[in-house]
């Protein structure tokens, strides 16, 4: 893969966890890993540079050696490294579109780059602009009845950007009214709470709870949101509980990754809801960034449900976690 920044540099971009040693050789010049500044913190790298952060490698390029510094789950295995000595000087501005491409791959955010010349690059810019061109090229796919237990009266429509990327669903239970606010959940997808009632975190208890809720309040909109382990896909959740079983927590296993606390796009949300017709919400949370967010994006939140549940051995941690750092009201 080939990226041209804004400041005319180009690069060939290899991710860190795909990586095989002759993809590596083919990369000729000086070599660079980048890694986000989340990341870097981990591996106590100072932070000379903005968004990301670099580090010159010797030869040969060995990928395993590579995989144990932008893997965290291997911290415990390969517990020597460094020490790192980051680049100091302004960085291509291509560096920290690379990083970005490998999160919108559902990657490890870690790539190896070389400088390059010619043509045949992506533009870097197109790179950081993907997520919220999808946001605007959002649109209603097809939609239809889906008769839910304890909510037969109940319609699912999909929506879906011009690229074909993530679907994500909105549930309308009965008829809700345009005129006033909608009771409204936004729950992004969890494969092992939703699907599998996993006892580690509260999604699957949030989600049905919330169909049953909406019904018997009389209707409401339920946004089903394509966004993994917020925001950080299926496979980097499952690396982010193997890190919480060494002992960290939620948020610090997010950030070890190499990742933000929370990487979900909330303006989704809004151009659903604007796609359906609403422009005002009661929205069921405990998590007082999405109100702010969904305010951010235009949506006006008339007032915060409470949607809460009794803890359990597997999630008591999660949850205190999420009321005493990330401020949930739990």
């Amino acid at each position: 893969m080939r990226i041209l920044g804004q400041d005319g540099i180009g690069i060939a971009v290899a991710a860190v966890e795909t990586a095989s040693d002759h993809a590596l050789v083919t990369l000729k010049g000086a070599a660079h890993l980048v890694l986000t500044q989340a990341r870097a913190r981990t591996l106590k790298i100072r932070l000379y540079t903005p968004e990301v952060v670099a580090l010159a490698l010797k030869r040969p390029l060995k990928s395993d050696a590579l995989r144990a510094i932008a893997d965290p789950t291997a911290d415990m295995s390969s517990p020597l490294k460094g020490p790192f000595d980051a680049l100091r000087e302004t960085l291509p501005e291509a560096y920290g579109a690379a990083v970005k491409l490998a999160k919108l791959a559902g990657l490890l955010p870690a790539v190896v780059v070389t400088k390059v010349t010619g043509k045949g690059a992506i533009a870097s810019q197109n790179i950081r602009d993907y997520e919220g061109e999808t946001i605007r090229a959002l649109s209603i796919v097809t939609r239809a009845r889906v008769p839910l237990e304890g909510a037969e009266e109940t319609e699912l429509v999909a929506f879906r950007a011009g690229d074909a990327g993530p679907e994500h669903l909105a549930i309308i239970i009965g008829h809700p009214s345009r005129a006033k606010p909608v009771l409204m959940r936004l729950h992004s997808e969890c494969f092992t709470g939703d699907l599998l009632s996993s006892l580690r975190c509260d999604c699957g208890t949030q989600l049905r709870s919330a169909i049953s809720i909406i019904a018997k309040k009389g209707g409401g909109v339920l946004l089903y949101m394509a966004q993994e382990g917020r925001g950080i896909g299926l496979i980097n959740k499952l690396r982010a509980y193997r890190l919480q079983d060494q002992g960290f927590d939620t948020l610090e296993a997010n950030t070890r990754l190499g990742f933000q606390v929370d990487e979900r796009l909330y303006g989704v949300a809004a151009r659903m809801l604007e796609l359906l017709g609403f422009s005002s919400v009661d929205l069921m949370t405990n998590n007082p960034d999405k109100v702010a967010a969904l305010e951010a994006a235009g949506i006006k939140v008339a007032r915060r449900v409470p949607h809460k549940f009794a803890s359990n051995a597997h999630n008591r941690d999660y949850l205190q976690t999420k009321k005493s750092k990330a401020g949930h009201y739990l």
